[in-house]
């Protein structure tokens, strides 16, 4: 007899809803779907409720009070817990700028709970992202120790493989970074290009070395506009402009409602689609707290931010510093733009796909882990699930 069924729920597919009398699972995995009903150990009436599978966040760095350069166990634990309360089952913690031992540190972290359980969002892979920006796109990062691209630093990143997706952010226009792209790109770490001011002639360059990612789209790049401070003319394209022409490039958008408004939404939409445009949070610790003073980055180490209106800004208030929301917040968001299998598919089989574990991950299909959320008519989450098992 199966473990669990999920009994009369609208399916959120990748191309439709559609209700599924049962949805079949044993040890873990989706065991299948169903068009009659099936008795198991643990039956979920769902009644019309969507099921969901997992949403899958690329771009996080804390929640809950904690953020993953805090470095401790607890405060990845408490990270996950968090954002699996809105729905989120896999993440790649992201660092923020630090220096060479956190991040040796944090990147021993991620491994540590890549096979652990933190009791809340799975850890599938790691984001190294702070020490390959370009400095003066930094953004809300602290002036920490930024690093130079050199191919010989690939090589402690040797033990990681395929089932274990490592990302490194790294603005093309930095010295050596050609080397330190394709050294990355045949050690099968993934490459995103992001915290840069890099012209288009730049970006289609390092699409040649490997890069097939951008970070948080608009935030923190360069554009036509900005590169004209530095030229009069001919004006040029940045890292926007290359990224919306470049079907090679996946990217992310984060949909929080308040670092973009739906205009700017239904350009990244209309232009990439929900096969190349991933949601993400890029969150910080203020997930689920109170607006006030908190640290970006190590506690009492970062870059003090505040949370204000559902978004973080910089202590002056005149610029944005990472997000609050978790990916619930996101999927309604973009639900208001796109069709809803097409959010859903954004926040999940997308960035499932885009770090390689859209054979595990990202959609409701036979074989998959059997990670899931519940969510009502207003797409509210109601229930969660990691493996099979309720968390929420």
């Amino acid at each position: 007899m199966p473990d669990l069924v999920f009994s009369r729920a609208n399916v959120v597919f990748p191309d439709r809803v559609e209700e599924v009398a049962s949805v079949v699972v044993e040890n873990g995995r989706i065991l299948g779907l169903e068009s009659r009903d099936v008795s198991a150990k643990a039956v979920v009436p769902l009644a019309g409720a969507y099921l969901c599978p997992g949403f899958v966040d690329l771009h996080v760095h804390g929640g809950g009070g904690a953020d993953f350069m805090d470095l401790t166990p607890e405060a990845f634990r408490t990270t996950c817990r968090t954002h699996a309360r809105h729905g989120t089952t896999a993440l790649t913690p992201t660092s923020t700028v630090s220096d060479e031992a956190d991040y040796a540190k944090f990147l021993a972290l991620c491994q540590f709970f890549h096979r652990e359980s933190t009791g809340g969002a799975r850890v599938v892979g790691g984001h190294l992202y702070g020490p390959y920006f370009l400095p003066t796109a930094k953004g809300c990062h602290p002036n920490a120790a930024f690093l130079t691209p050199q191919a010989g630093r690939v090589e402690q990143y040797a033990a990681f493989d395929d089932s274990f997706p490592l990302t490194v952010t790294i603005a093309p226009e930095l010295p050596n970074a050609e080397v330190m792209t394709r050294a990355c790109i045949e050690c099968r770490v993934r490459v995103n290009i992001g915290h840069s001011y890099a012209t288009m002639d730049q970006v289609s360059a390092a699409v040649a070395w490997g890069a097939r990612h951008v970070d948080h789209l608009f935030c923190a790049m360069s554009d036509r506009a900005r590169l004209r401070q530095q030229q009069t003319f001919p004006m040029r394209a940045g890292v926007l402009e290359a990224t919306l022409y470049y079907d090679e490039l996946t990217t992310e958008v984060i949909a929080d409602g308040k670092h973009l408004d739906d205009a700017l939404l239904r350009l990244a939409y209309k232009v990439k689609g929900p096969d190349r445009l991933a949601l993400v949070t890029d969150a910080m610790r203020a997930v689920d707290l109170p607006d006030g003073e908190y640290w970006f980055g190590p506690e009492g180490r970062g870059e003090k931010v505040r949370r204000l209106s559902d978004v973080g800004v910089t202590m002056e208030g005149t610029a944005l510093a990472s997000g609050v929301m978790g990916m619930d917040h996101c999927v309604r968001t973009m639900a208001r733009i796109a069709p809803l299998h097409e959010a859903v598919r954004m926040a999940s089989l997308t960035p499932a796909r885009i770090i390689g574990l859209d054979r595990e991950l990202g959609s409701v299909e036979h074989g998959k882990r059997a990670d899931f959320l519940v969510m009502n008519q207003e797409l509210e989450v109601k229930q969660v699930y990691v493996g099979g098992e309720r968390l929420v």
